[in-house]
């Protein structure tokens, strides 16, 4: 038996089961909207189990899951070294959003993350702390920023809003999520021009943790063909 793992709620979990209908796999949940088992219809020997999105990513490398449908963003965040742990099976064309680096649209001088190096040297230089970037993303923001010689900022974590902490002055920058970019500039602040993190949306992921037996494996291979996906 395969454990399919998918959001358990909202637009993510709607758009999921219409992504497996439209292809031949009926999913839907068991009982009340309180219970979190389904059913799969149109093929043998899968399991659903609803999740939330979060929690997708860790069932998925701790092997408790075998497959599962999360954002792209979620599962490079919460899984170090992810593509050594899950495995892209299919990007589903939904729950799009961009990962990105957004600075005050005042710093007229600052539209590459070149600028922001220097901005934050300087920032350093004249405030003696570092320059603050606000995001609930810090995993694959610091490793964006260190790949790419930003150095001289610190983290600070996001609970609410993040683009409200620059008004609230709480950050000097931010690295969230969007999708318009109109609550970026409604809050006065704009993006970086090489400042993309990660374009996210709803993937089919694969648990790479050992142990699948040869039945699982001919399950999902069955999934597979049934689906369209190599």
């Amino acid at each position: 038996m395969l454990k399919l793992g998918v959001p358990s709620k909202g637009r993510l979990m709607e758009k999921t089961f219409d992504w497996f209908g439209s292809r031949g796999v009926g999913l839907r949940k068991s009982g009340s909207d309180r219970e979190y088992a389904g059913a799969v219809d149109g093929i043998d020997g899968i399991e659903l189990v609803l999740l939330s999105a979060g929690e997708i990513p860790r069932e998925l490398a701790s092997g408790n899951i075998h497959l599962g449908v999360t954002g792209s963003d979620l599962v490079r965040e919460k899984l170090a070294n992810w593509d050594a742990r899950v495995a892209e099976l299919a990007p589903m064309g939904f729950g799009g959003a961009d990962l990105i680096i957004a600075v005050p649209q005042a710093w007229v001088d600052v539209d590459m993350l070149d600028d922001l190096d220097a901005a934050a040297a300087a920032f350093r230089a004249r405030h003696g702390f570092r320059l603050r970037i606000a995001t609930k993303y810090h995993r694959m923001v610091r490793e964006f920023l260190r790949d790419n010689g930003v150095a001289d900022y610190q983290l600070v974590d996001s609970q609410g809003a993040t683009e409200g902490t620059v008004k609230n002055e709480t950050a000097e920058a931010i690295a969230d999520i969007t999708s318009t970019g109109e609550t970026l500039r409604a809050n006065g602040l704009k993006i970086l021009e090489d400042g993309l993190i990660h374009a996210s949306q709803a993937t089919l992921f694969r648990g790479r943790r050992a142990g699948w037996s040869d039945e699982q494996r001919q399950k999902l291979k069955a999934l597979q063909m049934v689906l369209g996906i190599s």
